[in-house]
């Protein structure tokens, strides 16, 4: 009986399109590593994993023949079950304790929203893949409102706007069940992609994800710079396939930015215009929160708090508001039964 206790782990998982998450009760968020895994092809062994997360991502580009680093979530839908099954398993292996007795884990897992029967039942057999017996699921912007402490239980209406890397994904909340959902398989990694496709075009440069993604972090915003700066990118001149770099503007990063942002300025609108009036009521005093990677976008919360008149605040530590949300569940399961995802 003591061995089965030793060997019971509670798991919460945000298993993200850019990152995951690994919570465990009583150590709190053991694992955040980017959401790629690498593995070597050979004819004798077949198929096997030398690297996950962080170490993996630094493969991403760069890989020889026999070896594949990919990111095997995309926009939140798992692409590639197999090494989706095996980077879980591969990150709560790191998780958990080393030892002659192997853990069986309790999990729940996030899902998108507007996820269907089909991925949820793959994330699902995903995390039963690491060997646990026990695997819930929770939709995303549900956990990021507990995450983020909105009170989700009270005949008071609660906006949450998570952006994932994948996802974008909004909800009204009362009483402990949604009101209004709404989500686009579009986040922060089109924000990389816009930029991308923009030097492309206008400058002829192919330049990778992580050149973008810093782009993103140094000099992306939603709002034009008050003070216009310039900022360095290298990569393939296109068609030669020679090495250039190039200078470009902030004022360039933010015209790349334009169209995904105005998508999410776009579900907002019409949230609000669907939200019923005595919840829409709720929302002008008690605002918006956003959570998520995308949140933190610069100045994008001042756009949309510019364009809706409402107040909107990004969490405290948007990036992990998803997984302390499952982990809120799951540390109380009598309480918050009502909002765990169904399956069929």
């Amino acid at each position: 009986m003591l061995i089965t206790k030793f060997l019971k782990k509670d798991l919460a998982i945000d298993l993200g399109t850019s990152n995951t998450l690994i919570w465990i009760k009583g150590q709190g968020i053991v694992v955040n590593e980017p959401s790629v895994l690498a593995v070597r092809s050979s004819s004798k062994e077949g198929q096997s994993v030398i690297a996950v997360g962080h170490e993996a991502k630094s493969m991403l580009g760069r890989e020889p023949q026999n070896i594949v680093a990919a990111r095997p979530i995309k926009k939140g839908v798992i692409g590639d079950f197999t090494m989706t099954a095996q980077m879980v398993k591969a990150l709560i292996d790191t998780a958990l304790p080393k030892g002659m007795f192997k853990p069986q884990p309790r999990i729940i897992i996030s899902v998108p929203g507007d996820s269907t029967q089909v991925e949820r039942r793959a994330i699902r057999e995903a995390a039963l893949s690491s060997g646990s017996t026990e695997v819930y699921l929770i939709e995303e912007p549900i956990a990021a409102a507990l995450g983020a402490g909105l009170p989700i239980s009270d005949a008071k209406g609660s906006m949450v706007i998570n952006m994932g890397g994948g996802t974008t994904e909004l909800a009204v909340i009362s009483l402990g069940g949604v009101v209004y959902q709404a989500g686009m398989r579009m986040g922060g990694d089109d924000f990389e992609e816009s930029i991308i496709n923009y030097i492309r075009r206008q400058h002829g440069l192919l330049i990778g994800e992580r050149s973008a993604e810093r782009l993103k972090i140094e000099a992306g915003n939603a709002l034009p710079n008050e003070v216009p700066f310039t900022i360095e990118v290298s990569g393939q001149k296109f068609p030669e396939g020679v090495p250039r770099s190039v200078t470009l503007s902030s004022t360039e990063i933010y015209q790349a930015l334009l169209e995904p942002v105005s998508q999410v300025s776009d579900m907002l609108k019409l949230a609000l215009e669907k939200t019923p009036a005595e919840l829409a009521a709720d929302l002008a005093q008690t605002g918006i929160v956003m959570t998520g990677g995308g949140a933190l976008l610069k100045n994008l919360d001042k756009l949309l708090m510019a364009q809706t008149g409402l107040p909107i605040r990004i969490a405290d530590e948007p990036l992990t508001c998803v997984v302390k949300g499952c982990s809120m569940v799951l540390e109380n399961m009598s309480k918050y039964q009502s909002i765990l995802a169904e399956e069929e």
